[in-house]
């Protein structure tokens, strides 16, 4: 199925008021989320007393169970070096948000998490593949991700390339082979979905542009399709394939799907605002690369309290994508929108 990018209004009203609608939706009064703070909004945070979710359980065991199912996938073999950098990349500590959504996406819709657990791999290898190469000289020029050096300083940069290769293309492999008891069309719709969000549809096609506009002055329009692209394409797909895996119907599809898009930006936002407030100890990565290059982010077009405020009307929108589906199996991804909405790294 095509998919389209459109520009979201959110911009041009958290531009003009920390009290505007935003996405099209009626104005409603502000739902602030922890962690999250419109410049006018009293100090405390709003606690979600009636929804309590244990999320640091719960991403704390979907983390090690696909951990333990990413080891499985790619043991150790000939030839040694290449798959030693393709594991030291894909096993290395991370939160695994990505392959979480996916899981929460498949039992929302009322699937099993081991259907989902190959596609929940395969997004964790995609988005490795893109960590790896984006560190590289060429591009980024980082030598530290996820608190260790990176791939490229510990291999070199010809295995690194590599290894980013290989996991790209073990990752549409593993999805379609290790899926069971799904009707093979799905799965066909499934790596589709992934091979639009990684091509020149998705993130490939942010960071090229993203690498045009490095030094430039660019306007939010653009900021906005580099990091849909480039970041929240991968997390919409994410989610989407759970839908299509657990047998979702094709307007929850679509529900996951904007739920997804909205949460990728989210999360690049939060990205952003994390860059110039955080320290490279505290990230596990390099801080204040993106303005030390010249590139656009949220707090340098916007300014801090304002990309903090677009922060809370992303989460808002990803939370209200998500009405209709039954609450229980939803509180899941509502409480990991809200978790990206407050993260500290």
């Amino acid at each position: 199925m095509a998919h389209a990018f459109v520009c979201f209004p959110a911009f041009a009203q958290v531009m003009t008021s920390c009290s505007s609608p935003s996405w099209g939706v009626a104005a409603r009064p502000r739902r602030l989320l922890p962690g999250v703070r419109c410049a006018s909004s009293a100090p405390e945070a709003v606690a979600h007393e009636a929804d309590l979710f244990d999320l640091k359980r719960y991403m704390t065991e979907k983390a090690r169970r696909v951990d333990d199912a990413l080891d499985r996938a790619l043991p150790l073999r000939h030839p040694e070096r290449l798959l030693a950098a393709m594991r030291y990349s894909l096993l290395a500590p991370g939160k695994r948000v990505r392959p979480v959504l996916t899981l929460a996406a498949c039992e929302l819709v009322g699937g099993e998490e081991s259907t989902a657990m190959p596609f929940a791999c395969a997004v964790e290898m995609l988005h490795v593949m893109s960590l790896v190469h984006d560190d590289l000289p060429c591009i980024d020029n980082d030598e530290l991700r996820r608190g260790r050096p990176s791939n490229h300083v510990v291999f070199g940069e010809g295995v690194a390339v590599m290894a980013g290769d290989a996991l790209h293309c073990f990752a549409f492999a593993h999805a379609a082979e290790a899926t069971a008891g799904v009707p093979p069309m799905q799965v066909l719709r499934a790596v589709a979905e992934l091979g639009k969000a990684t091509g020149a549809e998705g993130l490939l096609a942010g960071q090229v542009v993203d690498i045009e506009c490095e030094g430039k002055e660019v306007g939010l329009e653009v900021l906005e399709y580099i990091h849909l692209h480039k970041t929240a394409r991968l997390l919409e797909a994410a989610v989407a394939c759970g839908g299509i895996i657990g047998g979702a119907e094709e307007e929850e599809v679509e529900r996951l799907r904007r739920y997804g898009r909205a949460v990728g930006l989210l999360f690049q936002v939060v990205d952003d605002v994390l860059d110039v407030t955080r320290t490279s100890e505290e990230l596990g990565k390099t801080a204040g690369k993106d303005l030390a290059k010249g590139k656009a982010t949220y707090p340098k077009l916007m300014g801090l309290e304002k990309a903090r405020l677009l922060a809370e009307e992303l989460a808002a929108k990803a939370e209200e994508e998500l009405q209709g589906f039954d609450r229980n199996r939803a509180r899941p991804l509502r409480h990991l929108a809200r978790y990206i909405a407050h993260r500290h790294n």
